[in-house]
C-alpha cells in the first residue's frame, strides 16, 4: 500500500476524531499502561478510543499529532497482512518524526497482529487495541503479548448511560424526586425492548437495525471467522437459545432439539458453536451452584448480552427480557461468582460470596406467584446464611418481612440504577 495514501488516512482520522461530539462513558485508564478493548460488535469499543484521545488532547497530555489511529475495518486495508503493519509506523514517522500513541481498531482482522503489538509495547509505545472476539484473550495471545496489556470489556449502554443520552442525568438522592422517577420509568420501556446500542437510539426502525447487526455478528464474527460450514445449525442454535433463556440447557438437549428438525450436528460441534457464540460476545452462561463440576461446564442458563438482540427472536418477550437484563448486570458485577440454584428449589440468581439471592418475576400481584418467589428465597436462606434477599419485578415495589427475613421487592428500572 502506498505510504502517501496512508499519510492522508492518518491525518484525516486525526481531524475526524477531534470533530466528534461524544457523550462521556465511564472509562478508567491507567496512565502508563497498554489496553485491549474487547466486546460485542458496535458496543462502543472504538467510541472508547475516541473518548480517550479527546481526553488526552483536552488535558494537554498529548497533541492530536501524537495519535496514530488505524481502523482495520476500512475497506482500503482489505489485503493487508501482518508484514505490512510497519508501513503505518513509517508513514507516521515521515509525517511527524516522533513516537506515536498507537490505536489499532478491530485488529483481529489481521492474522498475526499479536507480535506487532508486542513489538510496539517493547519499544515503549503506548498501545490501545480493540477487537470483537474473546479469542484475543486466549492464553496463547496473552503469552505473546507478555502481560503488557490490560483488558477492558466493553458493553452496550447501561440504563444510566441511556438516560444520559436522553438528557436525563441523575443527581444525588434522585430516587426521592417523583418527577425524575416517573421520567426514568417511562424511558426504561424503550431500553428494555430495544437494548443499549447507541446507534439505534435515534432510529425509528430499531428492529431492522438490530436484525442487520445480528446478521453481521453471525455471518462475520462467528460463521466466517470460524469457517463454519453448517450455518443452518448455528442459526437454529441461536434461535433455540433465545427461546430457552429462562431454562438451563445442556449440550445434549440442544443437540437433540436441532437434530429433531433434520439438521445433523454432533455434540462436540455443538459445544464448539456455543464457544464461538460466547467468543463473539453474543451470549454468556451461568451455572447451577448445586451441580457437580462437570455439569457446571455443560448445563447452563444462557443469556444474550443485549436485550435488543434477544428481542428480535421473541414474541411473548416480557418475562424473558426481564430475567435477561438482570443477568447482564449481575454478570458484569460478579462474573464467574454468579450462579443460579436448582436443587429441590429454584432460585434465579445466587451469589454465595455476597450471601445474596435474587428472584425475578414480572409481577407478584397474583398471590400464588408472590408466595412461590418468597418461599424459594426463604428455603435457600435455610441452607445458606443469606443477608440480601430480593425480588425484581417490572414495576412493583415493596418490603416483605417473613420468618425473620427481609425481602426487598424492587422495580427493574430502579434496580438497574442502584449502585
Amino acid at each position: 500500500m502506498d505510504k502517501e495514501v496512508i499519510k492522508s488516512i492518518i491525518t484525516a482520522k486525526q481531524r475526524e476524531i477531534l470533530g466528534l461530539e461524544l457523550l462521556e462513558r465511564p472509562l478508567d485508564i491507567e496512565k502508563n499502561m497498554n489496553y485491549v478493548f474487547v466486546g460485542l460488535r458496535r458496543a462502543g469499543k472504538s467510541y472508547m478510543l475516541y473518548q480517550h484521545i479527546q481526553a488526552l488532547v483536552k488535558s494537554k497530555r498529548a497533541a492530536i499529532e501524537d495519535i496514530l489511529f488505524v481502523n482495520f475495518e476500512d475497506e482500503r486495508f482489505g489485503d493487508l497482512q501482518a508484514k505490512d503493519l510497519d508501513l503505518f509506523l513509517e508513514a507516521y514517522k515521515e509525517l511527524y518524526n516522533r513516537k506515536p500513541i498507537v490505536f489499532l481498531d478491530e485488529i483481529q482482522n489481521i492474522k498475526g497482529w499479536e507480535k506487532f503489538a508486542r513489538r510496539l509495547a517493547d519499544s515503549k509505545c503506548r498501545v490501545f487495541i480493540t477487537g470483537s472476539n474473546a479469542k484475543m484473550l486466549s492464553k496463547e495471545i496473552h503469552s505473546t503479548l507478555g502481560g503488557r496489556f490490560l483488558v477492558k470489556e466493553t458493553y452496550p449502554f447501561s440504563f444510566e448511560e441511556y438516560l444520559n443520552f436522553n438528557k436525563t442525568r441523575l443527581p444525588e438522592n434522585w430516587e426521592y424526586n417523583s418527577d425524575l422517577c416517573a421520567k426514568a420509568a417511562r424511558l426504561f420501556k424503550g431500553y428494555f425492548y430495544d437494548g443499549g446500542f447507541a446507534e439505534s437510539f435515534l432510529l425509528q426502525d430499531k428492529r431492522s437495525y438490530l436484525n442487520s447487526l445480528y446478521q453481521k455478528i453471525l455471518l462475520g464474527d462467528i460463521i466466517a471467522r470460524n469457517a463454519i460450514r453448517n450455518d443452518n445449525a448455528i442459526k437454529l442454535l441461536v434461535k433455540k437459545l433465545a427461546e430457552s433463556v429462562l431454562q438451563p440447557t445442556s449440550a445434549n438437549r440442544l443437540k437433540n432439539i436441532i437434530s429433531s428438525t433434520g439438521i445433523s450436528v454432533s455434540r462436540n460441534t455443538l459445544i464448539d458453536y456455543l464457544k464461538f457464540l460466547e467468543d463473539s460476545y453474543l451470549i454468556f452462561g451461568i451455572s447451577n451452584y448445586s451441580d457437580k463440576l462437570s455439569d457446571k461446564e455443560t448445563i447452563k442458563k444462557r443469556y444474550f448480552w443485549d436485550n435488543g438482540l434477544l428481542n428480535i427472536f421473541l414474541f411473548d418477550s416480557d418475562t424473558k427480557l426481564l430475567e435477561n437484563i438482570v443477568a447482564i448486570k449481575l454478570t458484569k458485577i460478579y462474573g464467574e461468582n454468579l450462579f443460579f440454584y436448582r436443587k429441590n428449589i429454584e432460585v434465579d440468581f445466587f451469589i454465595p460470596s455476597e450471601k445474596r439471592a435474587i428472584q425475578v418475576s414480572y409481577s407478584i400481584e397474583d398471590e400464588a406467584s408472590r408466595q412461590r418467589e418468597i418461599k424459594a428465597l426463604l428455603k435457600l436462606s435455610e441452607a445458606y446464611p443469606l443477608k440480601h434477599l430480593e425480588i425484581i419485578t417490572f414495576s412493583a415495589a415493596d418490603t416483605i418481612t417473613e420468618n425473620g427475613k427481609t425481602i426487598k421487592v424492587v422495580p427493574i428500572w430502579k434496580w438497574l440504577l442502584s449502585k
